[in-house]
């Protein structure tokens, strides 16, 4: 079966099951999902508990085989954890995996708990996921995005019992915070509990939050397509600037770029050779959030624009690579700011309309 992580709480509650798979890459949110299940192991008599790693080739299943049917002369209920970094536990693995999932309703004196990190589409289509997701609980602890991380600070803020001002002043506090903290969620975590040691219960003032909490923020550059697609430039600086600071290749950060403006052509392409919107989308492989960010932007761009933009395009690529173009930065990540706000400034425009006034572009709700 199939489990939220906000249910999870819940479900301890009225008894545990046999078997648990935890998926995805945020170590934060697996570690406490796993922390809550081992607590709830212990206080049900899970006295002993052992660990294998599935590393390598050659990995040892058997020792994982026979763990679930040994017991030590101490403790008659035991928690065997598998921990699958790579998600990919090979051909004997599945089999064993199978195997434990199989016999995991028969066995009370055994909680198996595996661990593995986001899984893609075709791994979630194995026999051996089927099985654990089958006879077992199966839990999938997404990131947390950019736009409900505010949220989630808040949350975290009041289980200590300390909360942000009401209104403007709490909403700035909290995107600051954010600001901070984004792409680290352990960092994040950490800030958190920092203020509960400087601070009391209660209200926080922005003040204090920002002398407190550290610019702990890390990028990932297919997010940063995220936020040049919403049109959001202040976030789109900032992510540069981080990326730059982290040692990411401007090769790189220019492929996303470049590979948003190239599916945004062929989308549009698609369209006007008559093929529906969603099609030229599955055609595309856009899906999920940037399925949305596409069909919100593709309206507001026209032929000439994306020329422009595939012509930009071609030019940083040239420059990312030691070439010069003239006009344009020499230096790769000026030349990758000016292409990420040429982009960020044409999907945040609407045409305006014939009864405007003549052709042009303004901001949308902008007089043109």
């Amino acid at each position: 079966m199939q489990l939220g992580p906000a249910q999870l709480t819940q479900h301890l509650q009225r008894g545990l099951r046999p078997l648990y798979m935890l998926h995805g890459d945020e170590p934060l949110l697996v570690q406490e999902a796993a922390d809550a299940i081992r607590a709830a192991a212990r206080a049900q008599g899970f006295a002993e508990r052992t660990v294998h790693t599935v590393a390598g080739a050659h990995f040892d299943w058997s020792a994982v085989l026979a763990a679930g049917g040994s017991l030590s002369l101490f403790a008659d209920k035991q928690v065997v954890e598998i921990r699958i970094p790579s998600g990919k536990p090979g051909k004997e693995g599945g089999a064993a995996l199978q195997q434990i999932a199989e016999g995991a309703a028969g066995n009370d004196s055994t909680l198996t708990l595996v661990l593995l990190p986001k899984l893609d589409f075709q791994t979630r289509k194995t026999a051996w996921f089927a099985a654990l997701e089958g006879n077992g609980v199966a839990i999938e602890l997404p990131p947390v995005e950019r736009g409900a991380l505010p949220q989630w600070i808040a949350q975290r803020l009041a289980q200590q019992g300390q909360r942000v001002a009401a209104g403007e002043e709490g909403q700035r506090t909290l995107q600051f915070f954010a600001d901070r903290v984004e792409g680290n969620l352990l960092a994040a975590h950490q800030e958190i509990q920092k203020l509960a040691l400087l601070h009391p219960a209660g209200e926080l003032r922005f003040e204090q939050v920002e002398s407190a909490v550290l610019n702990v923020a890390r990028y990932d550059v297919f997010k940063l397509s995220e936020a040049v697609l919403a049109g959001n430039a202040a976030r789109v600086q900032r992510m540069l600037e981080g990326l730059e600071a982290e040692g990411e290749a401007a090769v790189l950060v220019h492929y996303t770029l470049a590979e948003d403006i190239r599916a945004l052509k062929r989308v549009k392409d698609a369209m006007a050779a008559g093929r529906p919107l969603p099609m030229a989308l599955r055609e595309q492989r856009v899906w999920g959030p940037r399925e949305k960010l596409f069909e919100r932007v593709l309206p507001r761009l026209d032929a000439k624009v994306m020329e422009r933009l595939l012509h930009a395009a071609h030019l940083v690529d040239g420059i990312v690579k030691g070439l010069k173009q003239p006009e344009w930065p020499t230096d790769a990540w000026q030349a990758l700011h000016r292409l990420a706000m040429d982009l960020c400034l044409a999907v945040a425009v609407v045409p305006s309309s014939p009864s405007g006034g003549g052709p042009g572009w303004g901001r949308p709700g902008a007089r043109t």
